[in-house]
């Protein structure tokens, strides 16, 4: 019997197999970052496809800090019909739903929003500054409100009726920020050793614990490395994951890498050595040193692509749950196909536009699954031939229209 077909129990929550949809940017709400009935035809997709759990695209805790147009946002009740909605097509097919939760600190493109924060003013590598500016500092009274916006935006999800959250803590978003050297300078409470860095983290993970019941699912997405000289050590990463795990953490998933290295795209596949190609999953060496140090399930997600793999990593006992990301943009159905003993058909290359500038952003490995996502949730056919470079100039466009619009309304509130 194939690993992939077994079930799990976190909770009081059954999955029904192991197959997890790693978090995709949707980018399908409005301006004010509503869900919508194309939320609801993307997922109910993946769910009539067999998933045993898909975890939501970004979701903002704070919509005046927007990592790009089209993202949800979680404030208050004001969308809890739409969110009951959205969370019933998951039990209407047995797939289980963690939102995403997110602030993305420094990541927002120049523009779109007011400002952005971070835990220190850090500026971006010169390759990016043109599109990210500088951040400006978080005040302590600001680092304590956005862990209750984390919070509060988990109380919602549960009345909603999602099964549970995942915090997101990797890919260079705030929390990660907090927890890496490279980002955070501070010299208070919330900087320093790692114990201090990890407090952010640590404080949220409480926060969201005591909005929410015991029947709740919260999870966590976390970095098992910056890939960046100076970054977070291994080490470090390593009592994170222990002080994550002893505070009750349901699961973790395995990531890693930031706008500026992003590996989470597979930008450093070509210098794994031949034996870990083999294997297929960029993290799955980091699963296994760290299984023996936790208790809590552990989720690896980033280059899964045939099924004797993936049976492989959980007969190791490495990880509980197969993550795949990308694949499900271009093929609504395959958890059923993986189940029936078929690989994955499409195993996407890393999307270029030929442009060195745009290419060496991690941005197009979120705006072309995004296109595909919209195409999907109106019952069309995705399309793995799409043009990058048509896709990239139609979101240059709409990503001006909502500075403008941004603008424009800064101008009539003031």
């Amino acid at each position: 019997m194939s690993h992939l077909a077994e079930t799990i129990q976190i909770r009081n929550t059954m999955f029904k197999n192991r197959i997890i949809k790693g978090a995709m940017s949707e980018a399908l709400a409005n301006t004010a970052g509503q869900p919508n009935s194309l939320h609801l035809g993307l997922y109910e997709a993946w769910a009539k496809g067999g998933l045993g759990c898909a975890i939501t695209g970004n979701v903002m805790v704070d919509l005046r800090a927007k990592n790009e147009p089209g993202v949800v946002g979680i404030e208050s009740d004001r969308d809890i019909e739409k969110l009951k909605q959205w969370a019933e097509v998951g039990k209407r097919y047995g797939m289980v739903q963690l939102v995403q939760l997110s602030h993305p600190g420094r990541q927002c493109p120049k523009g779109l929003n007011k400002e952005t924060v971070a835990p220190s003013a850090v500026p971006f590598s010169p390759s990016l500054a043109l599109s990210f500016g500088t951040p400006r500092e978080l005040h302590e009274d600001e680092i304590l409100d956005i862990i209750q916006r984390f919070a509060k935006a988990a109380q919602i999800c549960e009345q909603a009726g999602f099964e549970g959250i995942q915090l997101h803590g990797a890919h260079g978003y705030l929390i990660s920020q907090f927890l890496s050297p490279l980002t955070n300078k501070r010299q208070d409470q919330w900087g320093g050793n790692i114990e201090n860095r990890m407090r952010f983290l640590v404080q949220i993970y409480q926060a969201v614990r005591a909005a929410t019941s015991d029947n709740f699912i919260v999870s966590v997405k976390l970095n098992s490395a910056d890939f960046q000289r100076g970054g977070i050590t291994e080490e470090e990463v390593i009592s994170v994951f222990k002080a994550m795990d002893e505070a009750g953490i349901d699961m973790i998933e395995i990531s890693g890498g930031t706008y500026e290295a992003p590996a989470m795209a597979g930008s450093k596949a070509d210098k794994r050595k031949p034996s870990t190609i083999a294997r297929e999953a960029y993290f799955l060496s980091f699963a296994e040193l760290i299984r023996s140090q936790v208790k809590c399930h552990l989720m690896v997600t980033g280059g899964f692509r045939t099924v004797v793999a993936m049976n492989a990593a959980l007969d190791s006992g490495a990880c509980d749950f197969i993550g795949i990301a990308r694949p499900f943009a271009v093929e609504t159905d395959l958890a059923n196909r993986l189940l029936a003993g078929q690989d994955v058909r499409y195993g996407v290359d890393k999307i270029k536009t030929g442009i060195p500038m745009i290419d060496k952003m991690a941005i197009m490995e979120i705006i072309w699954y995004a296109a595909q996502f919209k195409a999907i949730a109106q019952g069309k056919r995705p399309n793995p031939k799409l043009s990058p470079l048509k896709v990239f100039f139609k979101y240059l466009k709409g990503n001006l229209t909502a500075v403008i619009k941004g603008q424009v309304n800064s101008r009539k509130s003031a």
